[in-house]
């Protein structure tokens, strides 16, 4: 297990603070407010502990994009703004998708990205 030092602190209270999905420039940003001299090895280092520490988890976007949240309790989805390009959780998840999938395949996992204008692009 990992120190919990001063710039984890921070990356953790920005992702909490955020309460979405984050790139790593946004967890940097926002942890820089908490911790100014914080670098981006930091930032990518600590969220790999966090992820091997079970603490975070990658959420992979379209075209390589990586972000990183809070575990969360129950299965979700997720919302991707197609102006200012943050996602947000959609949560909950109430499909039945088995009757979907075509006879004799089975169904191990599922991910679905909305996407349009957020609350704030749509003003």
């Amino acid at each position: 297990m990992e120190r919990n030092t001063q710039q984890r602190q921070a990356i953790l209270a920005a992702l909490k603070k955020a309460g979405r999905p984050l790139s790593v420039q946004e967890v940097l940003q926002s942890a820089q407010k908490k911790c100014p001299g914080l670098g981006v090895a930091t930032v990518y280092r600590n969220l790999k502990a966090l992820i091997n520490e079970e603490e975070l988890i990658s959420v992979d976007m379209p075209g390589g994009v990586v972000l990183y949240e809070i575990p969360h309790s129950e299965h979700h989805h997720h919302f991707s703004c197609v102006k200012c390009s943050k996602v947000f959780d959609v949560e909950a998840c109430k499909f039945n998708f088995q009757k979907l999938i075509p006879e004799g395949f089975q169904l191990s996992k599922h991910e679905i990205l909305l996407s349009g204008l957020c609350r704030t692009c749509s003003s």
